[in-house]
């Protein structure tokens, strides 16, 4: 019997066998994050159109948000996370900056100055402090070990309340909890003591009282005060939740079909294009198109989780849940201003609300994510 010689060719043994990688690790996108993320956008675009009354000029502006907001991605996911690591106290301060700057150079409108307008662009700096936070948190806590001692944690609530309360003073109280809500997401995951937590909770229901008589503004009062009971001001300010409630019961479980909605088309319901979108979204698609987004938002939330569970680094898992979580509170907080359980704030519904600048950063936060798993592969190669 003829012996056979067992070898390897010469051109093979050399990472021949290694599975080479697809074009999406090559541009260092996560595919399943991606796919999401276009078809929550797509679906969207579906409900702006008919918000705006079927205005093409609207949804076309949308569709370059989309696309500005996608090329942000793509630019934030090439970044290595070394390199937000060692950017980050530039960007919170620069973001920083841009917030003493709004009271003395900003534009005014609707009773707030929260915009910055540079003749090329109009935004609001309170959007980029909204990835800034939990960067420079995740950061600190990087360099102070975790879980975190009392004096870290004191730097860190600093860092957190120093941007909120320049956010407050606009005013915008909403995005100003939402901010600050994206820093203390890293301070919890970062191991903090339930002492602590629990401390937080008894000195924030001990401070509820002075804050009505002394912090909070009448019309924010006011917004309490009508979450209690709308029915007190029918035709005020109780009109936005009556309104938006009765789109949402109208729709019933399948609609009253595209474009077919009454309450957004007849002008009853206010801020159809924005804050209030998805009460449209009920009365046309009905329960079963709600459950349809809360399911998307619900892969969407779960893929970034994985994400933060699969991170090599203590910076890339603490960035990638503080991240996960503010995009949950987005929609949980629209979702319960719509549905009458939370005072409204003007919180816009994460993709599916017209708007710019807050698109954009939410796809540089999915970019930031994208990045923290393309570093896993990266690592592990």
């Amino acid at each position: 019997m003829a012996e056979y010689d067992r070898y390897l060719p010469n051109d093979l043994g050399r990472g021949d066998f290694k599975r080479r990688n697809t074009v999406l690790e090559l541009l260092h996108l996560d595919g399943w994050l991606l796919f999401l993320l276009v078809l929550l956008m797509a679906f969207g675009s579906l409900v702006l159109y008919s918000a705006s009354d079927g205005s093409d000029a609207t949804l076309l502006r949308q569709l370059r948000n989309y696309g500005i907001a996608t090329g942000a991605l793509m630019v934030a996911s090439q970044i290595r996370l070394d390199t937000y690591l060692r950017w980050s106290p530039l960007f919170y301060i620069g973001s920083l900056m841009l917030l003493v700057a709004v009271p003395v150079f900003g534009v005014g409108a609707k009773g707030a100055q929260r915009w910055l307008d540079v003749g090329i662009i109009r935004f609001q700096p309170s959007e980029l402090m909204k990835l800034a936070m939990p960067l420079m948190v995740a950061w600190w806590f990087s360099r102070q070990g975790i879980p975190p001692r009392f004096w870290s944690l004191l730097g860190a609530l600093g860092l957190v309340l120093l941007p909120a309360g320049l956010i407050v003073i606009q005013p915008d109280l909403g995005t100003s909890l939402l901010v600050a809500a994206s820093g203390l997401f890293v301070v919890f995951m970062a191991g903090v003591s339930w002492w602590y937590i629990g401390g937080a909770v008894l000195l924030f229901i001990a401070s509820a009282w002075p804050a009505w008589l002394f912090l909070l503004k009448d019309y924010q009062k006011q917004r309490i005060l009508t979450l209690l009971d709308p029915e007190s001001d029918k035709l005020g300010a109780g009109w936005n939740i009556i309104q938006s409630k009765t789109a949402i019961g109208s729709g019933g479980w399948s609609g009253k079909g595209w474009l077919a909605g009454t309450q957004s088309h007849l002008d009853f319901l206010p801020e159809s294009q924005t804050d209030f979108i998805i009460a449209v979204l009920a009365e046309e698609l009905g329960l079963r198109g709600v459950l349809l987004l809360v399911a998307l938002y619900g892969l969407i939330i779960f893929r970034g989780f994985w994400i933060s569970s699969t991170a090599q680094t203590g910076f890339g898992r603490l960035l990638a849940s503080a991240l996960t979580l503010t995009f949950f509170v987005y929609v949980f907080v629209n979702m319960g201003m719509v549905a009458g359980i939370l005072p409204v704030v003007g919180v816009p519904l994460p993709l599916v609300s017209f708007g710019g600048t807050s698109i954009v950063t939410l796809m540089l936060g999915f970019g930031v994510l994208m990045a923290i798993s393309s570093e896993r592969r990266i690592i592990a190669q």
